[in-house]
């Protein structure tokens, strides 16, 4: 029962900050709509409460939006169920299909994580100092590659995973036309993977954003190195944003 108020709460609070902000959706819709346009699929990788969703959906494009939280993925039906342009996986996004653990953050939905490094890697970090993985539980996991066999192949691509983004895009074969991916600067290494794996698919062209800015941390797009230049020279204090990257 104190479990299940929590995760209300922790939901309610995601919902406050990713909704309340007037200032949130149009900075993102001004960002998306340089990779989505009218009609096209995008895929949410890492739902969580729909704020991109809801970005998505103002640009005109279709949604497939990935979230393996039960609490969340009901908040995602509640929410979009009813727009047939929006379809909900309930699943994890990896290299493989099968099953995997999902570390729940029950305070904070929004750091939940298949990774044990992730945890690993916020025990004690500046900016982490309480966070608890009090709970798991098995999901579905599959991966980007399915997902395309299912949907067709996406626009755009939006990761967010909380640590286990190189995994998914060890999942993906063929490129979309854009991506995006959430880095952290307690994890660098996995960053520095995403790249190399983006790189390897063919991506050639790179930017950052910095937390919630929505604006682009580089005047013009620059390359791989340029990038894993950029993220290595990051303070720690700066914690996460996203990585995009074009063909």
């Amino acid at each position: 029962m104190l479990d299940a108020l929590r995760t209300v709460c922790g939901i309610l609070r995601s919902l406050r900050i990713y909704y309340g902000n007037r200032r949130h959706g149009p900075a993102m819709d001004r960002l998306y709509a340089q990779f989505v346009k009218p009609g096209d699929l995008v895929f949410d990788i890492g739902a969580h409460v729909g704020d991109r969703i809801a970005a998505f959906r103002r640009l005109d494009a279709r949604v497939v939006a990935v979230e393996p939280q039960p609490a969340l993925v009901k908040t995602l039906r509640l929410l979009y169920g009813r727009d047939r342009n929006v379809s909900i996986e309930a699943a994890a996004i990896g290299r493989q299909v099968g099953e995997i653990e999902l570390n729940l953050n029950i305070d904070n939905p929004t750091v939940s994580t298949a990774s044990a490094d992730f945890i690993a890697a916020a025990a004690d970090a500046p900016g982490w100092q309480g966070q608890r993985w009090s709970k798991s539980l098995r999901v579905s996991l599959t991966t980007i590659d399915v997902l395309v066999a299912r949907h067709g192949m996406p626009a755009f691509i939006k990761i967010d995973v909380e640590g286990f983004e190189a995994e998914a895009l060890a999942g993906m074969t063929k490129p979309a036309l854009a991506l995006s991916f959430e880095f952290t600067t307690i994890q660098r290494d996995v960053a520095r993977a995403c790249v190399e794996r983006c790189r390897a698919l063919g991506y050639t062209h790179f930017q950052a954003v910095l937390g919630e800015s929505q604006t682009f941390a580089h005047g013009e797009w620059i390359d791989a190195a340029a990038l894993l230049r950029w993220l290595d020279a990051l303070p720690v204090e700066a914690n996460s944003g996203d990585v995009y990257a074009r063909l």
